[in-house]
């Protein structure tokens, strides 16, 4: 008999057992592991392994590291002080997997509406068309203007932005994947954690067997009803609900996470100032901190070139604080292009010496 036969009644011995409880709150339904095996055969055998490959965040050396990317189930984080990009990179890693074609992207942001995202979208695809260069690369401030300007350029009624040559480019890529990437504004009244369960069943009897990269901006504002006496409940309630609907619904997660106080005032900030709660460090499968490599490379590196100070200014440090499917504490460096709302995804591993402190006190 081999391992995924299923014994005969002659060696079945004990009859299968039926176990279920259906309660008002869900339904319990023990798994034998033969019944997991046989399961698991049946997909290998028609191409259902989805579940097993990585979806590629699109930051080549970081994709590497976590084991080629992310995978339905799992939960990463970002966290990081106030402008250090996480935004940016969250929602670079939302377009590079749309991109690609291998998941669709539901991005949830409870700080922007759609048409902000969508131009700072617009920034980023003209600026990675270009790298390093950044010719003809167009600044999000620059977006609007060009936006307003298409619209005055033909009188009332405009003549749509396909007219207008400068953002032509980057709305041409962006039609290419934008059927799979979907923005959404979170809201302070709906945006509970059932409902985004709910959000990603219809996802699932929408598309069927179509992989899905759920992306929240930021975890500390989903609400959460009634509002809990303390924060650290509310985090904790918030990411265990999100840890459930990527292991129940199969689904990929990244979540931003803000920083506490005494993480602003740390002198390099740590998977431990992530605000909330420590049920942040147990449910994620994946963290990264990003820190401003000016603020936390030690002065050793700079005492006989004042001037190399200035360059750190262009890089952020990510720092795989968590890994549970392969390395941790591994510091990696990515060039900022904030003006196009991106970072140069080819990064590098840190070489300079890291400390704890400030590079200056300022």
């Amino acid at each position: 008999m081999t391992t995924t036969d299923r014994p005969s009644d002659a060696e079945a011995g004990p009859p299968q057992l039926t176990w279920r409880l259906d309660t008002d709150n869900g339904s319990m339904v023990p798994r034998s592991a033969l019944d997991v095996l046989v399961d698991l055969n049946d997909n290998v055998s028609s191409g259902k392994f989805g579940e097993y490959q990585p979806v590629p965040l699109g930051f080549g050396l970081l994709d590497k590291t976590i084991g080629g990317g992310l995978r339905p189930g799992e939960l990463l984080l970002i966290g990081g002080a106030q402008g250090t990009g996480k935004t940016t990179m969250a929602l670079q890693m939302a377009r590079n997997v749309a991109s690609s074609g291998q998941a669709n992207v539901l991005y949830i942001c409870f700080e922007h509406e759609e048409q902000y995202l969508l131009n700072r979208l617009v920034a980023l695809e003209s600026a990675l068309a270009h790298l390093p260069q950044k010719t003809g690369a167009i600044k999000v401030q620059d977006v609007r203007k060009e936006i307003l300007s298409s619209w005055m350029g033909e009188g009332t009624g405009g003549a749509g932005l396909t007219a207008n040559q400068k953002l032509r480019p980057s709305l041409d890529r962006i039609a290419r994947y934008g059927q799979n990437l979907f923005l959404l504004r979170g809201s302070q009244t709906a945006s509970t954690i059932d409902n985004l369960r709910k959000l990603v069943q219809q996802h699932r009897v929408l598309s069927g067997d179509r992989r899905l990269l759920v992306v929240v901006d930021y975890m500390q504002k989903v609400p959460m009803f009634p509002e809990p006496s303390t924060e650290a409940e509310k985090v904790t309630f918030i990411i265990n609900g999100l840890k459930d609907i990527a292991l129940t619904e199969q689904v990929a997660m990244i979540s931003i996470v803000a920083a506490d106080k005494e993480g602003l005032k740390a002198q390099r900030l740590r998977n431990h100032h992530l605000r909330g709660s420590s049920a942040i460090n147990y449910e994620a499968d994946i963290i990264l901190i990003i820190n401003e490599k000016y603020h936390i490379v030690a002065k050793v590196n700079i005492e006989f070139n004042p001037y190399q100070a200035q360059r750190f200014r262009d890089w952020v440090i990510v720092t795989v604080e968590k890994n549970r499917g392969g390395q941790d504490n591994v510091d990696l460096e990515f060039e900022k292009h904030f003006e196009y709302s991106c970072f140069d995804p080819n990064g590098r591993t840190v070489q300079e010496k890291l400390i704890e402190e400030r590079l200056y006190n300022e």
